[in-house]
């Protein structure tokens, strides 16, 4: 009988040292490939591949298009693609959108798992600051996967186990201390039956690999919201997870609705500093405007575009008040979460 051959892990702030601690105490002969995604710069080199080789007894490489699996290997994200796995435990780089604004995304690789293999696989989720990773957690338990989350308590971020924990009701809570020795138990297990892939993860994980979607498919994957996406300005579905939402667009780009709130507050502040931008522009250029007048002598003209310039320097203030409030506010919820995270 098959055994939990297939460990997908996800992390994102404080990742690499709790990777390196697990590296460095899997055993040689773990019966299990791991996947890894860690959030990673687009366009800059990573080392991870040799650090995690160096860490301990498993071989740790950047994964790459069509490789076969092994069992006691680490196949780690590469920078600006999702890594999925697919039904023949072969690697797919998906090159679909980002997702909670990242590429690679921890979602995807949870998604992908949960189809090519969910009865036999092991969903875990360490440190990190972002909400990736819960709804592909809560994908591979409906799929028969068994889901692990570190201890908020424990871990160096708690916002992403966090969430993970209150929206994916795990199987497992551990502290980075006892992860090793349960993910070897785990691994050892004998393979669950395999489950029904429900349409819309099949559907979200061919979106992650490239594929295109339409309007039309995304009504069937849940419900029009009011809301733009924040990275093209298309509409964004509502989809919902038990009582989670998060937001689609068609052309891919997906948030956790606690993102989309912080994308949408991000988009704000661009708006508002380009509306701060063009006052601050058009009163320069009333000004400039009416000591030309001046200097002409035409003074009706003069004291127009001195009326003007004070308008524009009433609206600039107006503005930038108001930047400093949505800095004032952001502040506090970031500290109110901040709080929740801590109790």
């Amino acid at each position: 009988m098959a055994n939990r051959n297939v460990v997908a892990v996800g992390a994102s702030a404080g990742g690499v040292e709790a990777l390196l601690f697990l590296a460095n105490r899997l055993p040689r002969d773990f019966p299990a490939s791991v996947l890894v995604t860690i959030h990673l710069p687009r366009h800059s080199r990573s080392s991870l591949d040799e650090v995690l080789s160096r860490a301990g007894p498993l071989p740790a490489a950047f994964g790459v298009e069509g490789e076969q699996v092994k069992k006691a290997h680490i196949y780690i994200a590469p920078p600006d693609r999702h890594l999925l796995l697919d039904g023949g435990d072969r690697l797919v780089l998906g090159i679909g959108a980002r997702e909670n604004n990242a590429r690679p995304a921890i979602d995807p690789m949870l998604r992908a798992t949960a189809i090519c293999c969910g009865f036999r696989a092991v969903g875990v989720v360490l440190t990190g600051t972002m909400r990736d990773g819960a709804s592909g957690l809560w994908a591979l338990q409906q799929c028969g996967g068994v889901t692990v989350v570190q201890d908020p308590n424990d871990a160096a971020f708690a916002e992403m186990p966090m969430m993970a924990l209150n929206r994916a009701a795990p199987d497992h809570v551990v502290p980075l201390a006892d992860m090793p020795a349960l993910l070897h138990s785990l691994a050892q297990q004998p393979a669950g039956e395999p489950v029904p892939v429900p349409r819309n993860t099949r559907y979200e994980v061919a979106i992650a690999k490239g594929g295109h979607s339409s309007m039309h498919d995304m009504d069937g994957l849940g419900r029009r919201s009011v809301l733009s996406c924040p990275d093209c300005g298309g509409v964004m579905w509502e989809i919902d997870e038990g009582d989670v939402i998060r937001y689609r667009c068609h052309v891919g780009h997906t948030y956790a609705a606690e993102l989309m709130s912080v994308a949408l507050d991000d988009n704000l502040r661009r708006a508002m500093a380009s509306a701060l931008r063009t006052l601050e522009e058009r009163e320069a250029l009333a000004r400039k405007l009416h000591r030309q007048a001046l200097g002409s002598g035409d003074r009706l003209l003069a004291e127009n575009w001195a009326q003007k310039a004070q308008e524009f320097e009433r609206e600039t203030k107006v503005i930038r008040e108001s930047i400093r409030r949505v800095d004032q506010l952001a502040a506090t919820a970031a500290r109110a979460a901040a709080e929740a995270a801590a109790e």
